[in-house]
């Protein structure tokens, strides 16, 4: 068994928003997805999906997406992005995905997953502080994403508990949590120390924003943007 991870899937089966109107690199982007995840992903394997998934506006609009990941290979554990409107309380969307008759979707959302030798936790994130784009009514958003981080990595550290096997924590998020300049945000990152994450994976960033992502390794953590475009839709193994 192998853990993916690919975030910005993006879907518009259930809306009329494709994005193809971005460019040429996102023509034909959901047949894209299904082969290439087909290709590497095997039934056995877990891919987690970092947020933007669906343009729908409602759960009630997902159904057309929720199939079309249903579909592919794997288990899927969803998280939430910031295009996510459709996102409800955790037993609203487990009550979709029971009444739907998915077996391979999950949600995070203040808990935690332990697949393998990976724990898996996160949470959305938010713009941070110091970027241009941060306001004042922006610090309520970013410090409620900083409790519901350290919600997450306190449920993965309740769940190791006698197991040993657990070698890799991961943070899940959608908005990157490190700034142009590729310096992780301190708030983030502090958590992520206190709770000895190893890897953290982020998406968000599409075309020329993914130039100053940073892909590699800072105090200690190894961070990857996983945005489907930037992974030219081809799921990354979380071995890296």
């Amino acid at each position: 068994m192998s853990v993916f991870a690919m975030s910005d899937l993006h879907l518009s089966l259930s809306a009329d928003k494709p994005m193809d109107v971005f460019g040429g690199g996102w023509s034909d982007y959901m047949d894209r997805i299904r082969t290439n995840w087909n290709e590497v992903v095997s039934p056995d394997d877990t891919v987690i999906i970092g947020g933007d998934v669906s343009w729908a506006m409602y759960l009630t609009q997902c159904k057309a997406d929720f199939d079309y990941i249903e579909a592919l290979n794997g288990v899927k554990i969803i998280s939430k992005g910031n295009h996510d409107y459709w996102w409800e309380s955790i037993t609203k969307l487990d009550r979709f995905v029971a009444d739907s008759g998915y077996t391979t979707i999950k949600f995070m959302h203040n808990n935690s997953y332990i697949i393998e030798n990976y724990g898996i936790c996160g949470t959305r994130g938010w713009l941070l502080p110091g970027s241009e784009q941060f306001k004042t009514d922006d610090r309520k958003m970013y410090d409620r994403e900083l409790i519901r981080l350290e919600l997450s990595a306190q449920h993965l550290i309740s769940s190791l508990t006698d197991r040993d096997d657990v070698t890799e924590r991961v943070a899940v998020m959608h908005y990157p949590p490190v700034d142009r300049s590729q310096q992780p945000d301190e708030g983030f990152h502090s958590i992520m120390k206190k709770y000895d994450i190893t890897k953290c994976i982020y998406g968000h960033l599409h075309g020329r924003s993914c130039e100053n992502a940073l892909c590699g390794e800072v105090d200690g953590i190894k961070y990857r943007l996983v945005s489907s475009d930037y992974m030219k839709f081809l799921p990354c193994n979380l071995n890296f």
